[in-house]
């Protein structure tokens, strides 16, 4: 009787192991189909697309867990880059997945502390918050000077770049003022809000299935 208890335990372990797998999988694929469907917006820099590949990245997160939602991030990142290639010798990929993981670390961390409604809408504000504070420094420090490297362009090109699409952007702080940020804060605060309204039912069919 014993043993047989036992033997159930590792099985549904076992299962479990495996359905996570799955879901993990799944999530990232479906992940990496919304990174392709991205599209610009208007009078922000060309660089900056809309996407909602971050849908997966949080719910999936929420569910499985921080470190799910990292592996989940990098085969959204990797099959992107696989079967959509790069424009930006790997830049635009690179700022991708390390904003995806400041947005979604904070807020499946606040929500697992206390699974509810509230405590989901604190996390999602976080994750906002902190990733469009992450993106200043990001772009600044990391991502502008590998750009200007990878393609062989300055500071000055870059924001004369994005004074095209829009005149109010004159040099590198209003690039990051009225380009960077209210981007991140729009793109995030999209995903998080669909978030917000979906997670349950996606949940609720996951579990039935």
């Amino acid at each position: 009787m014993n043993m047989n208890s036992k033997t159930d335990t590792v099985d549904k372990k076992k299962l479990f192991t495996t359905q996570k797998m799955v879901l993990i999988a799944l999530f990232g694929a479906i992940s990496a189909i919304l990174m392709v469907l991205e599209f610009p917006l208007p009078l922000f820099p060309p660089f900056l697309k809309m996407d909602f590949s971050e849908l997966p990245v949080i719910i999936g997160g929420y569910i499985m867990g921080p470190f799910a939602g990292l592996v989940i991030i990098l085969i959204k990142v990797g099959l992107n880059f696989v079967f959509n290639g790069t424009t930006t010798g790997g830049v635009g990929e690179l700022s991708n997945m390390l904003c995806s993981v400041c947005y979604m670390i904070p807020a499946v961390l606040i929500y697992q502390r206390k699974k509810n409604k509230t405590n989901a809408a604190i996390s999602l504000a976080v994750g906002t918050i902190v990733v469009s504070i992450f993106s200043i420094f990001n772009n600044l420090y990391l991502i502008f000077p590998i750009y200007s490297k990878v393609m062989g362009l300055d500071m000055n090109a870059i924001v004369g770049m994005c004074s095209k699409v829009n005149p109010a952007i004159k040099d590198t702080f209003t690039l990051i003022a009225i380009g960077i940020v209210p981007f991140n804060l729009i793109k995030y605060a999209v995903a998080s809000l669909i978030t917000f309204l979906v997670y349950k039912r996606v949940k609720k069919v996951l579990f039935k299935i």
